[in-house]
């Protein structure tokens, strides 16, 4: 009403006149509606926009407020200002079928359907290794050539996975274009605390820019690579987030959260909510709370069995590996002399026990190390190796080149000890098996990982979480779980890590007798992790105990 009521003398820039940008506040809730969008609705905002922000539609203030750049399209006098989702509402050009899988064509088109329909907030479900990194730039490169999004931001919830997005940015080609999305657009990955004015997409991790909200001035790198639970825990007491003058809630007009299942949550969920952003969230596995924050609107559902049918992900046969203590635990008697070692600086001490040590299947490598478990473990995995790769030049006296196996221990110290029984079992060096977590020493993760990746050594890496969800590692061919996992999420993520199809060239320069390619990966299950209930293996699976 107040909208349309305005007097005859007091003339709007638009062409009916009738105000466009509508607000309507208790105080404490705050919706926005702007009448420009195909079907006008309001949307619950953090604040209100800033003046110059609706001003910079229209030719006598058309100066974006970050950059104090010209913004292109802009509106002229008595010319109605098209919004994002008003472009988007236009016939776009057809995607390039050839460059893209049918799933991801599916979910460009499904993501674009529900822009149009002015939906807020979309959820992309695709499995491990199905694209979704590389369907969400050319969802991106679309929304900025054609909707004319003017600032893209990228949030991941780890440092790694933030490199990693910008290398997809920087070997994309734009359809039509015959050049790199970052040779057209700006692209910045965030080291610092100060977004480029000119950056139309910007990457960074969820922590930083809860950090910059705050108006810190920097903000420590390492934490970065920590678990965002972990991080969390550090700074709960924080007050929430308030109002931001410099970095103002228009700051991006598309919001893409990689690994959405984690990063969506407590703390971290101020930061997405702080944007009136469109929010389109990434995942491989969605849970039902995932689902609810997007408000249902899965506009992609696409699973490892699909994924598998489509030769876009490879299937897996699981190898159960059994020990007496692994399943029951065990005792040590006392008037034995047991070593004691500390949790944090690994001192350790020589103790006489006064009674029965009694310790169960959970205590295993938490309260209680048994070496000789572990090692059972290792070298059942090594005598096994000829049978589970029976065209390799693998017997148990010659391992000529063992397959790249990527091991989940329990805990830091767990991992530690696992690299040093793996060297002793294979009678390796310090090349062949390496630890990447957050307390790796020497080389950093990332450079470890990368030679993991793309070298030939090392063989056999061990992580806790570091690499357990979104890190892309094509060579992979066996996955060693020697730590329990209770969450099916958490369980679909790690395998995930053995899903990804690689060419049969790229596999044999890593893996040289990998002469057949990689047609499937082999989960070897040391704790029992395939037989909860969660875990449904296929009628073609196969299992060898």
């Amino acid at each position: 009403k107040y909208s349309e009521g305005l007097p005859e003398d007091l003339r709007t820039p638009f062409v009916d006149h009738k105000l466009k940008y509508l607000y309507e506040s208790t105080g404490l809730e705050t919706r926005f509606t702007n009448a420009n969008d195909p079907y006008p609705k309001s949307n619950r905002v953090f604040t209100f926009h800033q003046p110059i922000t609706l001003a910079s539609h229209f030719s006598f203030s058309n100066r974006d407020y970050l950059s104090n750049t010209p913004i292109p399209n802009s509106a002229s006098i008595g010319q109605e200002p098209a919004s994002f989702i008003s472009k988007m509402n236009q016939k776009l050009p057809t995607l390039p079928m050839e460059r893209l899988w049918p799933a991801q064509v599916d979910a460009v088109r499904n993501l674009e359907e529900s822009l149009r329909a002015g939906r807020k907030r979309h959820l992309i479900q695709m499995a491990t290794g199905s694209g979704k990194t590389y369907t969400a730039v050319m969802s991106i490169s679309r929304m900025i050539q054609y909707g004319g999004a003017r600032r893209v931001v990228f949030l991941v919830d780890r440092g790694n996975l933030g490199r990693q997005a910008l290398r997809e940015f920087q070997h994309f080609d734009v359809p039509g274009t015959g050049r790199k999305f970052t040779e057209i657009w700006n692209v910045q990955l965030l080291t610092s605390n100060k977004i480029d004015p000119i950056a139309r997409v910007v990457i960074t991790t969820v922590q930083r820019m809860y950090s910059i909200l705050k108006g810190e001035q920097d903000f420590d790198a390492d934490l970065e690579e920590e678990d965002m639970t972990g991080l969390e825990a550090l700074i709960k007491k924080s007050p929430p987030i308030a109002y931001n003058r410099y970095i103002p809630i228009e700051t991006f007009e598309v919001m893409i959260i990689d690994e959405c299942h984690r990063s969506i949550y407590n703390l971290w969920r101020q930061v997405l909510e702080y944007f009136d952003s469109h929010i389109i969230g990434l995942t491989a596995t969605p849970s039902k709370r995932t689902i609810g924050f997007f408000q249902r609107n899965l506009v992609m559902e696409y699973g490892h069995r699909r994924a598998v049918a489509d030769g876009v992900n490879v299937d897996y046969n699981v190898f159960r590996i059994r020990t007496l203590i692994g399943e029951h635990g065990s005792q040590v008697e006392s008037g034995i002399q047991l070593e004691k070692r500390d949790r944090l600086t690994r001192e350790q001490r020589w103790e006489i026990l006064d009674e029965d040590l009694i310790y169960d299947a959970k205590k295993l490598d938490t309260d209680v190390v048994a070496k000789d478990q572990i090692r059972t473990v290792i070298s059942t995995f090594r005598d096994s190796l000829p049978d589970l790769f029976p065209n390799r030049e693998l017997d148990k006296l010659h391992l000529t080149h063992v397959p790249k196996t990527l091991i989940f221990a329990k805990s830091d110290s767990h991992a530690d000890d696992i690299v040093k029984i793996v060297r002793d079992v294979f009678g390796k060096g310090n090349e062949f098996c390496q630890k990447i977590t957050y307390k790796t020493s020497g080389a950093k993760p990332e450079e470890i990982l990368a030679r993991f990746r793309n070298s030939y050594d090392p063989r056999i890496v061990v992580t806790v979480d570091m690499i357990a969800t979104g890190t892309d590692i094509k060579p992979l061919e066996c996955l060693i779980f020697m730590r329990m996992v209770r969450s099916q999420n958490y369980f679909e993520q790690m395998k995930g890590r053995g899903v990804r199809i690689i060419a049969s060239e790229a596999l044999e320069s890593v893996t040289p007798d990998a002469k057949n390619g990689k047609a499937r990966f082999w989960l070897i299950d040391a704790v029992g992790v395939t037989a909860v209930s969660y875990t449904h293996l296929r009628a073609h699976e196969t299992r060898h105990d």
